[in-house]
């Protein structure tokens, strides 16, 4: 079940799961129909149904015209959406559910990420301190400080009922500027994880790749590679003794 606008429950249907690796398929290809407009957005954000075949995908659709102007961030947000997608399968954590961009969606250009079958009272404050979820939330934490997260509530980290974590609402990032805001602090000041450092240094030498090219600006990829390289190179996750860098509100 996942709210609706106008009626409080959307029946949940899917021919695929979230992770399958048809899914990006579908929804790069497939028919896209508005089911409603997702509550509490501050940007316009719809539900919406992909079909491609017999294949049916739940989708959640952010189009760039629905987005409210930022002071610090240029437009078009939904290419942030792919890119943190895109930065995420580079990686080889798949954090972030299947996002594509769409140029003929119903509302025009915008981005459409795999909807995700969460339990919805779960978020990153009921789980952190889960020992079965402290690996994927350590990857979470690099994730966030390599993509320059600048939004990360404990509502934007959803549990599926397979109790695999997914990381969505990802358009804040990648600014040129270090503006990290995030819940994940647990982590403060201990090693990275050789395995996750491996992974980052790779980014970090082969750089960003095509996809995340065509959708960031050049000087925004190269401060990708550049925060990747900083982490690789400290080792350890960073504190915060101002306290300045949670999102409000936090959940």
């Amino acid at each position: 079940m996942a709210p609706g606008e106008d009626d409080d429950t959307y029946e949940y249907r899917s021919t695929l799961r979230t992770d399958d690796p048809d899914v990006p398929v579908v929804l790069a290809r497939g028919d896209v129909e508005i089911v409603g407009r997702m509550p509490w957005s501050s940007n316009a954000t719809f539900l919406v149904e992909v079909r491609h075949g017999d294949d049916l995908v739940p989708a959640v659709y952010k189009p760039g015209r629905g987005e409210r102007p930022l002071w610090d961030f240029p437009e078009g947000l939904w290419r942030r959406e792919v890119a943190a997608y895109e930065l995420s399968r580079r990686l080889g954590w798949d954090l972030v559910p299947p996002t594509v961009a769409r140029t003929d969606a119903p509302a025009g250009p915008g981005s459409l990420q795999a909807f995700v079958p969460a339990r919805y009272d779960e978020h990153y404050f009921t789980i952190r301190d889960e020992p079965g979820h402290r690996d994927a939330l350590r990857r979470l934490c690099a994730f966030d400080l390599v993509a320059n997260s600048t939004d990360r509530k404990g509502g934007h980290v959803l549990l599926d009922g397979d109790d695999r974590i997914w990381a969505i609402d990802n358009g804040l990032t990648f600014h040129v500027e270090f503006k990290l805001r995030t819940v994940v602090w647990e982590f403060a000041g201990e090693p990275v994880d050789e395995a996750l450092l491996a992974d980052v240094d790779r980014l970090a030498r082969d750089g960003a790749g095509d996809e995340l090219g065509a959708l960031l600006e050049a000087d925004e990829v190269e401060a990708l590679t550049e925060r990747a390289a900083t982490l690789v190179a400290i080792g350890r996750f960073p504190t915060d003794p101002t306290g300045h860098r949670h999102p409000w509100p936090l959940v």
